[in-house]
Parts: structure tokens; sequence; C-alpha cells
């Protein structure tokens, strides 16, 4: 039995289970709802593989799962996570469906489908005797992924540093299905204005206003990005004042910056750390890091990239592109650990974060054996 036979024959049962993890709600702040995602693929694992799984608990944080697959000294590490971004009830207002070849549910793509599809690649390798001699394939698990993996940005990246290659569950690019070796990093700011009120109508030369400020700064802001090297620095919210006769004493912007590399990185956060105020009486400060560093492609990512493509054409007859995106994943701190990282090899399917979100069923039996394949050559 060729392995790509063996899992179209786990199709039935993996569909089911589908169905199942996509009807829980696991939003990425309900501690609760991720908790008993976590029981449930840890059961799961447990009844598929022969795994050690360990839990690794977190007080406000829905606990991350580490599944622990084969024994040896070279560890493949596989990055995915069972948060979504949808809230509790979503999944009785949408429930698992399948119509005309597409599942639906919410975080059916992104990425319930691709954690799924790395269970069942590991297990067609061991249930064919096809198991990597000396290897370990660590499969984690992320529960706050969707706001940014902020309990479990150390996990990943210190298991990161102790493997050879990363291989990262999200979704292809859709709709073409290319798999990512670069990802933008992301950056969250935070600008706030002080001025001096006055009556607007009464004496509006006694005041100095925030708004008037804000105004100015937010185009200082904006020309900060640089298009030609993929920079962007958005403005997104702004707040201020207290009502229309008031000349405002308070403003401020929320901001988002995305950058393709480390110097961007470096460049947008002194810019940003350095802005001064325009009016004399005005003050201005800002807050804010970069969140996620930018997945940069190396030549040991483009080399991976290669590995896949081949195998993907030779024993799929399947022409696979790469590609780069603004979006971030947990794949931006596997890369900057230094360990090769590819993106993308998660369920196929589009409209990520949106009410339509589907994947191709006819899909997940060829990328799960494209990850089987990674898994056993690499």
């Amino acid at each position: 039995m060729s392995l790509l036979t063996r899992i179209e024959t786990y199709m039935p049962e993996l569909l089911e289970l589908l169905e199942a993890c996509v009807n829980m709600d696991s939003p990425s702040k309900s501690k609760s709802h991720n908790d008993q995602m976590a029981d449930w693929f840890t059961a799961l694992a447990v009844k598929l593989l022969d795994a050690h799984v360990v839990r690794l608990a977190h007080e406000e944080a829905g606990d991350r799962l580490l599944i622990e697959v084969g024994q040896g000294s070279r560890r493949i590490l596989l990055v995915g996570h069972y948060d979504t971004v949808w809230p509790v009830g979503e999944a009785a207002k949408r429930p698992f469906t399948i119509r005309d070849g597409r599942a639906y549910g919410p975080g059916v793509y992104d990425m319930k489908a691709g954690v799924l599809q790395a269970m069942y690649a590991m297990k067609a390798l061991q249930d064919s005797g096809a198991w990597p001699a000396d290897t370990r394939v660590s499969l984690f698990l992320n529960s706050d992924e969707e706001i940014g993996s902020p309990t479990s940005r150390g996990l990943i990246e210190e298991l990161a540093r102790e493997s050879s290659a990363a291989l990262v569950l999200e979704p292809p690019m859709a709709p073409m299905g290319a798999l990512k070796t670069a990802r933008k990093g992301s950056g969250r700011y935070k600008l706030e204005v002080r001025g001096v009120s006055a009556h607007a109508g009464v004496a509006p030369d006694r005041g100095v206003s925030a708004i008037q400020e804000l105004a100015l700064q937010v185009q200082r802001l904006h020309a900060m990005s640089d298009p030609a090297v993929g920079t962007n620095v958005n403005v997104g919210l702004i707040r201020g004042g207290i009502g229309t006769n008031v000349v405002a004493d308070h403003a401020e912007a929320e901001i988002d910056v995305r950058v393709p590399t480390i110097a961007e990185a470096e460049r947008v956060h002194a810019e940003l750390m350095a802005l001064k105020a325009h009016h004399p009486q005005a003050q201005v400060s800002v807050s804010g890091r970069m969140m996620r560093p930018p997945m940069e492609r190396t030549p040991a990512s483009g080399r991976l990239f290669e590995f896949a493509q081949r195998i993907a054409l030779e024993e799929l007859g399947l022409t696979l592109a790469e590609a780069s995106t603004g979006g971030v994943s947990d794949g931006n701190f596997t890369a900057a650990s230094g360990v090769p990282t590819l993106d993308g090899l998660g369920a196929s399917g589009d409209f990520a974060h949106a009410p339509g979100e589907y994947v191709t069923v006819s899909e997940i039996p060829i990328r799960t054996l494209l990850l089987a394949r990674l898994i056993a050559t690499i």
C-alpha cells in the first residue's frame, strides 16, 4: 500500500475528527475552552500515535501541548495552534459542514485541519514502518497564537534552537497553495500627545490642540513607510478630546508596523522613539515594540523549500510555488531563532478569519503526504 493510499483510508475518520474539533469553541482568551481543546488533542494523540504528550500548563492562557514522536538525536519541529479568532458561541452559530467538496466552520482553515494533517502524517509513517531512523518529531500546539503568542514565544524559540528544521502548519498561500519562505515582522506602538485645554470659543489662543499635533504626527508616521522594500507603517486607530467646544489636551494613535527585515525593524523603531512635537508646548511619547521579528528567507530555508518542491513534483505531480506575506505566524519566531523554517504546510483553502473560511477536502491527503515525506526525508 502506498503512503498516499494509506492516508486516503484515514479520511473518513479524519473528517469526523475535524467536525468534532471545529465544533468546539477555542477563542484565544478563554482558558477554560482552550483547556478543553488541549484535553481533546491530548486524548487524540495518545489514541492515534505512539507518542509522549507533555502538557505545559499556564495560569491564564490555555495549556500548551508538546507531542513527541520517535526517538533520536535529530529533532524536527512542527508548529501549530489550536486557538482561533472566533468568540464563544461561533461554533453553534456556524457548525462544521461539507458542501461542494469544501469543509466549512470556525477555525477549520486556521488551523484545525492543519493540525490533524500533521497528526495523520505521523500516523501514516508509523503505521507503514517508514518512520525515519534517529529522528524525533516535536509537534508543539500553541493556545494563544492568534493574539501574538505572548505565553508561548519563549517555548517555541527554545524548541527551535534544538531543532534541525521547523515546519509550520499555517495554511499555504491562497489561492495557489504556495508555501511561505518569508513573512514580514510586525510591531504595535502607541503615540500619546499632550496639549493644553481651553475653551474653543472664548479663549482658543490659550490652548494647544493635541488633536492638531496628532494630525501632524500621523503624516510623519505614514512617511516612515517604504513601499520599495515592503515596509508599512499604518495608524489604525485615533482618539482624542472631550467635546467639540474644547481644545483637546490629549490625543493618541495606535500604530501597526510591518517590516521585511530586521534592519527595517530597527530603523522604524528608532524613528518612532525619536519623534518630537511640532508645537513647542505639546508633548509626545511613544510606547510599544516589535511583536514578531521578520521571517527572512535564508539560503537554508530556500534549500528546504526547494526540497519540498522536488518532493511535490516527483511524488505528487504538484507544482509548488513559494511566497512572501505580510501576515505573521509562529514561524517568525522559529526563523529568528536560526532554524531553517518552511511555513504554509497546513490545509489548503481560503478566507482565514472570515465567516466563509473553508478547506478543500480533496487536498487534505495530498498535503498530508507532502508533510509526511518531508518528515521522512529532510
